[in-house]
């Protein structure tokens, strides 16, 4: 392929939602988790959709996680699906034709709703117990403060050995045969 050049095609705009959040593979979760969070809480969003395409799958899937330990109560729903893009190539030199190359890249779109979401859905999860959370966290709380150091023993260390003597196995040279 060093004989062609690949066409760049202008992206098409889509409309983006306010509730629409796209994820990449460059943009920092930190930044998504406090744009999700902000979505949620301060402006009163019933949902917000997660959206990315190949790579930044994993991602957008660990910001979703994110979020609903975050933002108790919400339900998820999530879609899967793929898109064919067609990549064109020109050629450099006279005499090729131009070369038009298929893939598939696979998407998600996740959506968490403050109010319930289609249950039948096969990538419906609803939210989960929050007292388990609670118990979680509460568990952890106890266990930082009713750490104790342990007690100091009267620590006695056992007489030292001297090191073994390795057994060295000489080789006389004269193929085994004795002296």
């Amino acid at each position: 392929m060093d004989r062609y050049q690949k066409v760049e095609k202008p992206k098409p705009e889509s409309a983006v939602n306010e509730n629409e959040i796209r994820i990449t593979s460059q943009g920092l979760v930190r930044n998504y988790t406090s744009y999700a969070a902000t979505l949620l809480q301060e402006r009163r969003a019933k949902e917000i959709v997660l959206k990315a395409m190949g790579q930044a799958i994993s991602k957008t899937v660990a910001i979703a996680e994110i979020i609903k330990r975050r933002i108790p109560r919400l339900h998820q729903d999530t879609a899967i699906s793929s898109v064919s893009i067609t990549d064109t190539f020109e050629p450099i030199e006279e005499g090729l034709q131009i070369v038009e190359q298929t893939r598939h890249v696979s998407m998600i779109s996740i959506t968490l709703s403050t109010k319930e979401l289609n249950k039948n859905s096969p990538g419906y999860q609803a939210p989960s117990n929050v007292d388990q959370t609670k118990q979680q966290y509460s568990y952890q709380q106890q266990q930082q403060h009713n750490y104790q150091p342990q007690q100091q023993h009267n620590y006695q260390p056992q007489q030292q050995q001297p090191p073994r003597q390795a057994r060295v196995v000489y080789y006389s040279g004269n193929g085994g045969k004795g002296k």
